[in-house]
């Protein structure tokens, strides 16, 4: 499928303008989607609990308490999880 044929329906991309330098997309090397799902699951198991422990840090900060960056990072990590399972857990 080159460039010129008409796009499947669904297809997220635009069409590549005429004397593009670029490989068609499907003969791009180095990606797959498996790639792109590893490193949006892992960005979600890292960002959740560094987002939800540094909430509880300020909060710990502000309100002189011990106890709110361990709840901030359980937290985040369990909706990290759960965000995992929903987005990538079901066909």
């Amino acid at each position: 499928m080159d460039d010129s044929t008409p796009r499947p329906k669904g297809d997220p991309l635009p069409p590549r303008p005429k004397g593009d330098p670029l490989p068609p997309r499907h003969e791009v090397t180095g990606h797959s989607k498996e790639t792109d799902a590893a490193t949006t699951v892992v960005s979600y198991l890292i960002g959740g609990p560094v987002t939800f422990g540094g909430l509880g840090w300020l909060l710990d900060r502000w309100w002189d308490t011990a106890f709110l960056v361990v709840v901030g990072l359980l937290v985040g990590m369990a909706l990290s999880l759960y965000v995992v399972w929903l987005r990538y857990g079901s066909p």
